[in-house]
């Protein structure tokens, strides 16, 4: 049985602290999906298409991630992948009461589905891309955040 899992976010923009849980989950599961879940609550700053293709970037070397954007229900991705997990990041413990009442409605819509938390390096729990985008709109460095080719990509627009 394959250990397909997967990792679901907006990713805008993809930060340290996503490839720090990306890179520690990588030897627990057989494949990793990065899910750019589309939401039409939240207005991106950074393509979807943009996203996908900096994920990717970063990951072409590795043939057990692969990267996707989906609509509708992560379980219902879940499904269509074939993952029977979710990998979560957490920052903080108001973190953990958030995504648990979602690993709960998850596993009430698809109870095969498990929701694997992470905690992130304690270098990272100020990394959250609400906060990065917020330094960028206003002028800020947001280099010590971001991988190499996601800063790369946002400094040539610049």
């Amino acid at each position: 049985m394959n250990r397909i899992c997967l990792f679901p976010g907006t990713f805008d923009p993809v930060t340290l602290g996503h490839t720090d849980i990306i890179d520690r989950a990588l030897p627990l599961f057989d494949k990793l999906v990065i899910g750019i879940g589309r939401n039409s609550n939240k207005q991106p700053m950074f393509s979807e298409k943009q996203r996908l293709k900096w994920l990717r970037e970063i990951y072409k070397n590795n043939p057990k991630v692969e990267v996707l954007a989906y609509d509708g229900l992560t379980a219902t991705c879940c499904n269509k992948v074939g993952a029977k997990f979710i990998l979560r990041g957490i920052r903080y413990v108001n973190d953990f009461e958030y995504e648990k009442a979602i690993a709960d409605m998850n596993r009430s819509i698809d109870n095969n589905i498990e929701t694997i938390f992470l905690t992130c390096l304690p270098k990272y729990t100020s990394v959250a891309s609400t906060l990065v985008r917020d330094v960028l709109k206003n002028g800020g460095d947001i280099s010590q955040f971001l991988p190499d080719e996601v800063k790369r990509s946002i400094t040539r627009k610049k």
